[in-house]
């Protein structure tokens, strides 16, 4: 089988990216490519892009000018580098000035005419397809894969919301929500395949269903997934709190399989700079949908998105995001410092902040949360909890891991055969990220 053409596909950012990638990886084996971990032997190589930061970005431009060399090696390498880092306004011409071993550009909004572009580069062209606006909404490519435990399922593209920090409605497009149907039969697909779990995406799934006459909402969707009878999980990612809806949190908490885990992006603890973000909330009502989750869904678990260094913010303004970890003890923090995004409204502020300014607040914030995350998971100890067992630990593989249905990582010996599977697992040791369990005995 040395014949057989290799694709590896690189993802970097949310998972809607990884989502995306894993559309352009499904095209490539219908077009006959096996997918690879082997870059030196690959025969496509795909790089699924991010933009949110700086950082990601630079990562990204490292890794498309490694790959050079791999071209140079071999000239019939094709390289595809598609995404969001693509989709901003005149970033293709950049890009293609500085790499211009790249066979393939495409964007967001047109990923499901990758087979086409592959044909077209494969015929000798470079090929560059980059929609500014998406046409219609596109359902996805299917992922019906035998044994995938685990799937992303986009439910809904594009945002509205326009957050002053923020590219992604500028590279993602509007709103636009995928039919119910069309999800329920996707789901589907993957549990009669073998998958356990999945993950409802959009970059506000609070907002689905808005465009959609008659009415149809987002927990309406769940309830729907909820009946689906394979299926023994059911998440979802991104609530924007503005929309989170008390019906929401009482679908939550009479679902079935409907995880009782927010992840509900609070970006700053100060109202003035939650308004100079444009997130269309206070702290005080960011704190009453909280009192609502605690009070009907009292087992959730919340994590969050936090920036430190938006332009403006104070030591009074960071403290009040110090002081909402407090109040909220979520389970987890994703931390970052803020990075500017060209066309987005904060880039051209005033009052910028500082490297080092920003680098120290970051570094008080995620020691106070890991604090806080630590406090939590002793509190588990001695407890039972079901988990769904993923596989072997990527750190340790003669243990297995599995999550709670809040999200926690169990870490556990076991035997093989209950990978798949609910177990109840009791805590005997915890750190400040993962936990350590032993399975529940039926004597």
């Amino acid at each position: 089988m040395n014949n057989e053409k290799k694709v590896v596909t690189l993802t970097y950012g949310c998972q809607m990216s990884e989502r995306d990638a894993e559309t352009l990886t499904e095209i490539s084996r219908q077009e006959g490519y096996v997918t690879s971990n082997d870059l030196e032997n690959a025969d496509l190589i795909i790089i699924n892009t991010c933009c949110v930061r700086e950082s990601a970005e630079n990562k990204i431009l490292g890794k498309i000018g490694d790959l050079k060399k791999l071209k140079d090696k071999n000239p019939n390498l094709k390289i595809a580098v598609s995404g969001c880092m693509v989709q901003q306004p005149g970033a293709l011409e950049r890009l293609q000035k500085r790499a211009p071993h790249i066979d393939i550009w495409t964007g967001t909004h047109n990923l499901h005419e990758f087979s086409g572009l592959l044909h077209r580069s494969a015929a000798g062209s470079k090929v560059a397809e980059i929609w500014q606006e998406p046409q219609e909404t596109i359902e996805s490519t299917p992922l019906a894969e035998k044994g995938k435990l685990q799937a992303n399922v986009n439910i809904m593209y594009g945002c509205n919301n326009f957050c002053s920090y923020c590219i992604v409605p500028h590279v993602r497009g509007r709103e636009r929500s995928r039919k119910p149907e069309e999800i329920i039969e996707e789901i589907k697909s993957l549990a009669a395949n073998g998958c356990r779990e999945v993950t409802l995406l959009g970059q506000n799934v609070n907002s689905y269903g808005k465009d959609f006459d008659p009415p149809f909402d987002f927990a309406d969707l769940l309830r729907e997934v909820d009946q689906i009878p394979e299926l023994l999980r059911i998440r979802f990612i991104t609530s924007h709190p503005k929309d989170l809806s008390d019906k929401l949190i009482q679908t939550i908490a009479s679902g079935k399989k409907l995880c009782e885990h927010f992840h509900l992006p609070l970006q700053s603890g100060s109202n003035s700079i939650l308004s100079s973000m444009n997130r269309q909330y206070t702290r005080e009502y960011y704190l009453s949908i909280v009192e609502k989750i605690r009070d009907l869904v009292p087992q959730a678990t919340l994590t969050t998105d936090i920036i430190v260094g938006f332009p403006g913010e104070t030591e009074e303004d960071f403290e009040q995001t110090l002081e909402m970890i407090n109040l909220v003890h979520y389970s987890q923090a994703f931390t970052f410092m803020y990075s500017k995004r060209s066309g987005t409204p904060a880039a051209t502020m005033n009052d910028q902040i500082s490297l080092d300014v920003k680098k120290r607040r970051l570094q008080k914030l995620m020691s106070v949360q890991n604090e806080e995350s630590h406090q939590l998971r002793q509190r588990m100890i001695g407890k039972f909890y079901e988990v769904l067992v993923e596989g072997p630990s990527k750190t340790n593989p003669n243990r297995l891991t599995g999550r709670t249905r809040g999200n926690i990582l169990v870490v556990f010996n076991g035997p093989q055969e209950v990978i798949g599977s609910l177990v109840s697992l009791r805590i005997i040791e915890a750190g400040s990220w993962t936990l350590v369990g032993e399975l529940e005995t039926t004597e």
